[in-house]
Parts: C-alpha cells; structure tokens; sequence
C-alpha cells in the first residue's frame, strides 16, 4: 500500500509540474498587435522569453522602395537595421497567474523602450502593457494569436 500511494504522489506530482510547464510557454507562437501593423512572434531564449517582429502590413519605405529600417531609434548608428526581425521584447520570466514579467518593450514608431508586464487573458489574447517607472504610467495594447 505504501508503495502504490509513493506511486500515485510521484505521478500527481508530475502532472502538475507538467501541466505548470505548459502554462509558462502558452505565450509562445505570433501575435497580431493592437494596431494590426505587426506581428511580433515570442519565443525562448534560455529561461527567459523574448520577442521580434515577423510581419509587417507595410514592410516597404514607399518613399525609398526598400524595405523599413529603424529611423526613429535615439541612436543614429542603428538606423540602418531592419525592423523585419527586430527583437522588440526581451526578458521577460513566467511569474505565475499567466503574467510575464520583468522585460522590455520597444517601439520603432517612437524610438523609446519602456518596461513591459504581458498578462494572458485566454488563449488567444494578451495584454501588453508598456510602462515608466510603475505600472501605472504606462499604455496597454490587446494583441491577438495569429498564425505563422
């Protein structure tokens, strides 16, 4: 009998460790931003996850016919690098009740990076909260699942 109840601790033990598992990395895939101008897929990168923009609605400069760079970041010598493929999320850890924190989030329309909070409200929504010093100075942006 003491055996079967180890056995059956070890096995809920591992469902739930599983199961955590599976919450942590339900951010994962491509995300169609608030705006709809990008999608930004996230991904792991060591314990932490991390974004960069895959998509774009307008990919083009139409006034140069090449494809968009970031102009608008504050240092000059990273102008030239394109926004397909930019890493605009970083650092972000699973902090339980499916919130990520401690990362970063850049924007190339402004040039500004700002601290970052991204709740999952199901799976197919996220919150995207961006933000200066605390969490209440800051904007919140709803992105949707898309696919790849």
């Amino acid at each position: 009998m003491r055996c079967f109840s180890i056995l059956l601790l070890t096995i809920c033990v591992s469902a739930l460790s599983a199961q955590d598992k599976k919450t942590n990395d339900d951010i994962l895939g491509v995300w169609l931003t608030g705006s709809g101008n990008a999608k930004v897929e996230i991904f792991k990168k060591g314990s932490t996850y991390q974004g960069k923009i895959v998509w774009l609605v307008e990919p083009v400069n139409p006034a140069t016919g090449k494809p968009k760079t970031d102009v608008n970041h504050p240092d000059k010598t990273q102008h030239n690098r394109p926004l397909m493929g930019l890493i605009n999320l970083w650092g972000f850890v699973y902090a339980g009740d499916n919130t990520w924190d401690e990362g970063h989030i850049y924007d190339p329309k402004n040039g500004k990076e700002y601290k970052c909070v991204i709740t999952m409200k199901d799976k197919n929504n996220l919150n995207v909260r961006g933000f200066v010093g605390i969490t209440l100075i800051g904007r919140n942006d709803a992105w949707t699942r898309s696919k790849p």
